[in-house]
């Protein structure tokens, strides 16, 4: 004999029913991207401690006001695509809700 909170029921000597959840779990993701122009003689005005040119990634974190916001309406006007989307780039890493790269004359990384 089943117990009282047991998923089955008897509607009568013949027929058993059950509730069943039906789920699905579905991941989308939106890519975009954006070019912008990097001064040569402005990236030299950002230097490390030392006073040594900083490296293209730092330079980009220093002035996300170039990009930030063009990105922003970029991704705001993709489409949402079916899937996690790691196809479109470079894309390392699957755990992480968001990823950021960047690449010039053949060299990435990310951001």
């Amino acid at each position: 004999m089943r117990g009282l909170n047991s998923p089955l029921s008897v509607t009568n000597q013949n027929y058993i029913t059950m509730k069943v959840k039906i789920m699905q779990r579905s991941v989308y993701h939106k890519y975009a991207e954006v070019e912008i122009d990097v001064d040569d003689k402005d990236r030299e005005n950002y230097t490390d401690a030392d006073g040594n040119p900083i490296d293209l990634q730092d330079y980009l974190h220093e002035r996300e006001e170039l990009w930030c916001d063009k990105l922003q309406v970029a991704l705001d006007e993709a489409s949402l695509d079916c899937g996690f989307g790691m196809d479109t780039a470079d894309w390392t890493d699957r755990t992480e809700e968001s990823e950021f790269r960047y690449e010039a004359n053949g060299k990435g990384g990310h951001l």
